[in-house]
């Protein structure tokens, strides 16, 4: 096999998507991006990431492969995790407190800075829309996370969160209070819980 075949090939085998950092990994020359760029096989949407040029672009696969220490969450992850209905304007990544977030920021990304243990506090993989894997909070760090001020979330989408995370068989109360208590949220999660169990 090629190795412009062998790139078509890793570009189908992850779902239409390609990144210049694959190439470098399995030995073969950026120059046969290039080629396939110029001959309109795959399209370079952003630094290091191409597509196959008939599919349609995963952002957020994108931003999660260009700012790789971001982690989805707030509203954003509210949409990955399916407690909305409402498909984030902008997403909303959290990075580590001392990450520079200004090349994020440029690209329109919501950006919140953390220290640990609460940035790496529920983390977990999640499936994008366009069936990538990207990092997102679970459903309970989620759910304390929106509860916070800073996070300025609607109490409507809020509410909402919450009687679908009620819903869920797989929900886990515990670990949810457990997560209350450290992000100092308690009172608000249980009176969101008081109403609905």
């Amino acid at each position: 096999m090629t190795a412009i075949n062998k790139i078509l090939k890793m570009a189908e085998d992850n779902n239409g998507m390609v990144t210049s950092a694959m190439i470098d990994a399995a030995n073969i020359s950026r120059g046969c991006l290039k080629y396939l760029v110029d001959r309109g096989k795959l399209e370079n949407t952003n630094r290091g990431i191409y597509v196959l040029a008939d599919l349609w672009e995963d952002e957020m696969y994108s931003f999660q492969s260009r700012f790789g220490r971001g982690i989805y969450s707030g509203e954003t992850a509210l949409f990955l995790l399916d407690l909305t209905d409402r498909t984030p304007i902008s997403y909303c990544m959290t990075f580590p407190a001392s990450y520079n977030v200004s090349r994020a920021k440029m690209e329109g990304i919501i950006c919140r800075q953390v220290k640990e243990p609460f940035y790496s506090l529920g983390l977990t993989q999640v499936q994008t829309p366009g069936k990538h894997s990207v990092k997102c909070y679970n459903m309970e760090k989620t759910l304390c996370d929106i509860l916070q001020t800073r996070a300025n979330t609607d109490i409507q989408v809020i509410s909402e969160a919450f009687k679908r995370y009620i819903m869920y068989s797989d929900k886990n109360i515990p670990l949810l209070s457990e997560y209350a208590k450290q992000m100092r949220v308690e009172k608000r999660v249980r009176s969101y819980l008081e109403v609905l169990l």
